[in-house]
């Protein structure tokens, strides 16, 4: 998530099951944080356990899914309201209704003789669709975003969740707190999309006609051959130019950095590592900046930052993105800051963003500053790191395998050879001034191992085969309550209970035997005189 946090604490295997505050501590962010992962984490596997990989409520089941041919126009498929989950979290495909605005037009005493001939706005559709599916952002002048030609192919469900700031959205912001403070809390949103896989994508026999089981084991194969396979470790090492620093932290600390940070290590392009770039953030990725207007390479903002560690400044590398462009995850190239305009809280970028991104203000445009630097040297000790840190292609740094990469301030990261990656990929790496290292994972001797990335999580579920002509099989899953109505007792199965307890009764007196008898009359003792 690119939120302004301190680091994140939740792990799984040490299986905390609650975050228990103490009277007199200070509260952090991680806390906080943790507590809710544990409870997400804990209500999904459940869900997961109970309901399966996916599945939705019988009688609700959402996302049914239509067909619509329509000749010249491209086709079109209706995305039914209901509930469904996939891999234990909830979705909701249930469109909204319009609110009602306050007619106050109509003159007071009109009652009801108004123009009853007047225009009824046409009814807002009952349910999504393909091209307007709220997070799906598909463009028809987009050939590869059309549905396709050829029949059958698959209809999925992609799931996967992504933060969301008062830059994206300006209702999280508290207008009472003025706008000179910063925004507070951050939301963690659950992004669904219904997209199409062409059925040669598939491994299915050419010309046989296919249950519906084959093609939910085809494509469970298939979802599970896009989960990336990237890992990188991370370390610090005391740069060779240590001795020539000022002393502003301790002589023999790793960790060269003034403050603490979190770098965010990020896949920008995916593919093999001759293709992949990555960019990285001392801030997590949280520092974005709202965007006003758009006039070529000239970009108003809102604001330029809070202060001299938050804002922009020549030579900063920044991602123009919106919801659109997030919601797809398709990167384009990062643009270079070349000037500031200070009193007109304006930058100019090296090249104009593209068109599709930024052109409409109801998809709140930002501009994302990241911190790397073309051509900065570390003096990291490695032989690739003393050639200084790789060269921006499209703004991003290219992936090198099989050798310690130099950030900034000792902090380096290694990406495993082999590797495949995929946009999004990202891993945290908190740095701290008091042991002058990097929080990483190590083996006994203190080597750093190797980690998945950290997210972007992205779950898959079938939800149609669609052969065309109006002919869709239906891959959901659907689930009854688990709760039933207790049966009523009749007098047969009332006596058979009594009955029941009674040789119950019967069999403990057995197993203790009689009972013991009192003493003879003579044998009593006789009182002393």
């Amino acid at each position: 998530m690119h939120a302004d946090i301190s680091r994140i604490t939740f792990r799984p295997d040490r299986r905390y099951s609650a975050v228990i505050a103490q009277q007199g501590r200070v509260q952090l962010d991680a806390d906080a944080n943790e507590q809710t992962a544990i409870q997400l984490a804990q209500a999904r596997g459940i869900a997961a356990d109970l309901i399966g990989q996916h599945g939705g409520p019988a009688g609700a089941t959402g996302f049914a899914v239509g067909f619509e041919g329509r000749g010249v126009e491209l086709d079109e498929l209706t995305i039914g309201g209901g509930r469904y989950y996939v891999d234990g979290i909830p979705l909701d495909a249930t469109r909204p209704a319009p609110g009602t605005p306050v007619d106050d037009e109509r003159p007071a005493d009109a009652g009801d003789s108004g123009d009853k001939d007047a225009a009824v706005p046409a009814a807002p559709p009952a349910t999504w669709t393909y091209w307007d599916q709220p997070d799906g952002h598909r463009d028809p002048e987009r050939p590869g975003d059309r549905l396709p030609t050829q029949f059958p192919y698959l209809a999925y469900l992609k799931v996967w969740e992504r933060s969301v700031t008062a830059a994206e959205d300006p209702a999280l912001r508290e207008v009472a707190l003025g706008s000179a403070m910063p925004d507070t809390a951050a939301r963690l949103k659950t992004v669904w999309q219904v997209l199409p896989l062409a059925g040669s994508q598939l491994e299915l026999e050419d010309g046989a006609e296919q249950d519906k089981g084959t093609i939910r084991t085809a494509f469970a194969k298939w979802a599970a051959e896009q989960v990336s396979t990237a890992r990188l470790a991370a370390r610090s090492e005391r740069p060779d130019h240590a001795d020539e620093d000022p002393c502003l932290v301790r002589p023999d600390a790793r960790y060269r950095g003034p403050e603490n940070q979190l770098y965010r290590v990020e896949i920008h392009e995916g593919g093999a590592a001759g293709q992949a770039t990555f960019k990285w953030s001392r801030e997590n990725g949280s520092v974005t900046f709202a965007v006003d207007e758009l006039d070529g390479t000239w970009v108003e903002l809102a604001s330029l930052g809070s202060d001299d560690k938050l804002d922009l400044n020549v030579g900063d590398w920044v991602e123009f993105a919106d919801t659109a462009y997030v919601s797809r995850g398709e990167p384009l190239p990062l643009l270079r800051v070349e000037e500031v305009d200070l009193p007109g809280r304006r930058v100019r970028l090296s090249a104009e963003p593209d068109p599709s991104v930024g052109r409409r203000p109801g998809l709140h445009p930002f501009l994302r500053r990241w911190d790397h630097r073309p051509g900065s040297r570390t003096g990291t000790g490695s032989a690739r790191a003393k050639k200084g840190a790789p060269k921006p292609r499209g703004g991003a740094l290219p992936v090198e395998e099989g050798g310690w990469l130099p950030l900034e301030d000792g902090v380096q990261v290694y990406f495993e050879p082999g590797r495949t990656y995929r946009p999004g990929d990202f891993w945290l790496v908190a740095a701290r001034t008091a042991t002058g290292d990097v929080e990483w994972p190590t083996d006994a001797a203190r080597r750093p191992l190797l980690r998945s990335p950290s997210g972007i999580q992205v779950h898959y579920a079938p939800l149609a085969w669609v052969f065309g002509e109006g002919s869709v099989a239906d891959l959901r899953l659907a689930f009854g309550p688990l709760a039933a109505p207790v049966p009523a007792a009749n007098e047969d199965e009332l006596a058979a209970e009594a009955t029941a307890e009674a040789e119950a009764v019967a069999a403990e007196r057995a197993a203790a035997g009689p009972p013991a008898l009192p003493p003879a009359q003579g044998d009593q003792e006789q009182p002393e005189n």
